[in-house]
């Protein structure tokens, strides 16, 4: 499918547009369109500050009823973050830079989330790490047939961030600690079942649903496309019992445990992803998800999942396998880490370590818009 058939026209050019970005209103929609194609929409920090801006003038523009937020291009809705810029802060021993970059694009996330007016969303292609976060918020979140959702961070050293725990925490049964640790890469009918998405629509009709939003600022447009008789089915409902059984384990060593003393062709598969990543990076991320299941349904959680978040990504550099990550996967390409702990002999103090309160240094928030939660 080409992209004109995929209707992403881009908003018209203006005051407000800025490189890798369409923004721009449409009818009574504010129109928001990632056009970096060439490097799959990956967003940059002065992206984040660009998107945070427009939602905040629109929030207060009666003239826009609903934001839409789309990404250019056939692979990718937002493959994540700008990798190599973060590497290159890190080794030239500007971590702050990052750190700068991570509390831009977090604020973007919970502006998203808590936004009083409808977002809706528009995932095809890879919709990975920052993308999760920048589609996977939204208040309507349409799944089209070529995409693949994942949390890839703990390949690379990271974890879950950009709010994605809390997605994560939400999700049904231990899903969220597979999907965390495993980086598994969801096709549709898993992504809606692990609650990252909510209609199915097929793309070809992405046009025409775009055109009756803007035209109308209505989401209940959306049910007039979404397909719920050919939604698509999930694959990972036939584990199910399996990965509640081996992934229901307090630390990622008890998982790992189980894992290898359960057999089968799920734990040998879950196992050899695993070993792949970080173990601290896991680690972290199987507690991350598990406190963040206590404050799930609570007002403010989005704010609770980025401020856990923040604490590793902040001290990531320093203090953890980050930069060897991206080396390996992304600069060297060689396809051999050199973590800092073995997977199943990740210290305890290691992990509360990179999750202690910043003190001074805690990722904070502006007031909440009017009429969120907070």
């Amino acid at each position: 499918m080409t992209v004109s058939e995929r209707g992403a026209t881009p908003p018209a050019a203006g005051p407000a547009a800025h490189p890798g970005l369409g923004i721009a209103r449409e009818g009574a929609a504010g129109r928001i369109r990632l056009d970096r194609p060439e490097a799959l929409n990956a967003l940059t920090a002065p992206m984040c500050r660009a998107i945070d801006n427009a939602l905040a003038a629109w929030a207060d523009d009666p003239a826009v009823a609903l934001v839409l937020i789309e990404g250019h291009g056939e692979r990718a809705f937002c493959a994540g973050g700008d990798l190599r810029a973060l590497h290159g802060a890190g080794t030239s021993g500007e971590a702050e830079a990052a750190r700068a970059f991570w509390r831009d694009e977090y604020r973007m996330n919970a502006r998203i989330a808590e936004y009083p007016k409808p977002v809706v969303s528009f995932l095809h292609g890879l919709v990975l790490g920052g993308g999760v976060g920048l589609g996977c918020h939204a208040s309507h979140r349409v799944l089209g047939e070529t995409a693949r959702l994942g949390l890839p961070e703990a390949s690379i050293g990271l974890v879950p961030d950009v709010g994605s725990t809390l997605l994560l925490a939400r999700a049904p049964g231990r899903l969220g600690e597979y999907l965390g640790t495993t980086c598994l890469q969801m096709a549709p009918g898993d992504a809606l079942l692990a609650g990252f998405a909510d209609s199915f629509v097929s793309e070809a009709r992405w046009p025409e649903l775009k055109a009756a939003l803007c035209r109308s600022g209505d989401p209940a447009e959306i049910a007039g496309f979404a397909e719920t008789e050919q939604r698509p089915a999930p694959t990972l409902l036939a584990h199910a019992e399996e990965m509640e059984d081996a992934f229901a384990g307090e630390r990622l060593a008890d998982i790992v445990t189980r894992l290898r003393h359960s057999g089968g062709s799920f734990a040998e598969e879950s196992l050899e992803r695993m070993a792949r990543h970080s173990p601290l990076a896991m680690a972290c991320a199987v507690e991350l998800v598990h406190r963040m299941r206590v404050k799930a349904h609570k007002p403010g959680a989005i704010r609770a999942a980025l401020e856990l978040e923040y604490r590793y990504a902040h001290r990531a550099m320093t203090g953890g396998d980050l930069l060897e990550g991206i080396r390996s996967a992304l600069i060297a390409r060689d396809g051999a880490p050199r973590w800092a702990h073995a997977l199943d002999a990740v210290p305890a103090v290691s992990v509360s370590g990179m999750l202690l309160p910043l003190g001074a240094e805690t990722l904070r928030f502006e007031a909440p818009l009017p009429g969120t939660a907070g």
